[in-house]
């Protein structure tokens, strides 16, 4: 099996920190980008430290998104550190960012700065909300957002208070965004000649998401409440109790509701005309859910499922975390594999979840990167990058500009 590297040959300077920016520069460093993660003296980005820790004392939380990357430690509070990120930035093809606005300016590595002596630099700033705004200076977490953004008040059942979603989406969404704010303005480059500075906020990035909400809003002038988990405009979509304490979620459009009701002897509803069509369960929900959730009880999970799949009714078991990475469809799939790492051995790891086609047709996946160590690559990228020799290293470690 051949490696998938179709970013090989594009260099990432990294300054992010914790989540969102780290996931992102993590895509692009398995699928082939030499990452170059700038960590601060003495703790390094401080996921390094977050729950859960190793025996080894290493993090799970930073080994689930600093896959693949080089650890340089540079002491940005110093000239000649700043120096050496400057001389860095100009080698780099995208540097990312999630420094409160104008901080990244006040070290002397803004975007004006760095794009003078590289102009074809795409640098994307990640921020919670904005490098302009009326809360542009705000700090921010992920689960900020999610109230902020509305999708807190969304999330949970009908008159429940509201609940953040099981992970943090504002982070893991926003991640996904700066990996797409960066290969747009690698592709945006060859037609502009030069690069770019993307502006990204976590705040409007979770507002996107609200496009559907958005849309009951805009067209009913409804504000939507919390629905558990039922769709507000499909019936029946929902997850529903088995008589083995299982749950099950079933969800149905027109094509399957004939399919559903034989499959689960629901001949009345079946019969009826008037909820052939989606509308007429929703004018109908709670009738509709009713023969549901009694015929549902009655059987085990299990049964039920096979019955529905047979008929072609979309339905899947609501899984726990642990039921769901040992499904069969992901064990098929490859998505746990695992890295060696120096300190903690052998751990597991859930892939990036793109595969390439090979010449032969064989889709592959990305391979599983190792998360660095505090400071391991300083040395080593100072000299192939810049050039310097083991006397310019030594003088800068004992200046206290690298780590």
């Amino acid at each position: 099996m051949s490696a998938v590297r179709p970013l090989s040959g594009i260099t990432v300077l990294d300054f992010s920190r914790v989540l969102a920016g780290p996931m992102a520069t993590q895509v692009l460093a398995e699928l082939g980008a030499d990452v170059i993660k700038v960590e601060r003296p003495g703790a390094g980005d401080e996921s390094r430290a977050m729950q859960p820790v190793l025996p080894s004392g290493e993090s799970a939380y930073y080994f689930a998104f600093n896959r693949g990357k080089r650890s340089v430690v540079l002491d940005l509070k110093s000239e000649r550190g700043r120096r050496v990120a400057r001389d860095l930035a100009a080698t780099a093809d995208v540097l990312v960012e999630n420094f409160l606005p104008g901080a990244m300016d006040r070290l002397g590595l803004g975007y004006p700065a760095l794009s003078a002596v590289n102009p074809g630099l795409v640098y994307v700033s990640c921020t919670g909300f904005g490098q302009q705004g009326p809360y542009a200076d705000r700090r921010g977490y992920d689960t900020v957002f999610q109230a902020l953004s509305g999708l807190m008040a969304l999330t949970g059942h009908p008159g429940s208070p509201p609940a953040k979603a099981g992970v943090p989406v504002a982070d893991l969404t926003s991640g996904l965004w700066i990996a797409i704010a960066a290969l747009t303005g690698l592709v945006g480059r060859v037609g502009a000649g030069r690069g770019s500075h993307v502006d990204l906020a976590m705040m409007d990035v979770q507002v996107s998401l609200l496009a559907l909400a958005a849309a009951r809003l805009f067209a009913l002038d409804e504000d939507p409440d919390r629905t558990g988990t039922e769709h507000p405009g499909r019936v029946p979509s929902a997850a529903f109790e088995c008589a083995d304490g299982g749950w099950l979620h079933v969800s149905c459009s027109d094509q399957h509701w004939l399919p559903l009701c034989a499959a689960l002897g629901l001949d009345e509803l079946a019969d009826d005309p008037e909820l052939a069509r989606n509308a007429g369960r929703l004018a109908q929900r709670g009738r509709v859910m009713a023969a549901l959730t009694s015929a549902l009880a009655a059987r085990p999970r299990a049964e039920s499922a096979a019955a529905l799949r047979a008929a072609g009714v979309p339905a899947g078991e609501v899984n726990s975390v642990r039921e769901a990475l040992a499904d069969e469809n992901t064990a098929a799939r490859g998505m746990v594999d695992h890295f060696r790492h120096p300190v903690a051995g052998t751990f597991p790891a859930l892939r990036t979840p793109l595969r390439m086609a090979e010449p032969g047709g064989e889709f592959t996946p990305a391979p599983v990167g190792v998360p660095p160590r505090l400071g391991a690559d300083t040395d080593a990228v100072l000299r192939e990058r810049l050039g310097l020799g083991d006397d310019e290293i030594e003088a800068l470690r004992a200046e206290g500009a690298i780590g």
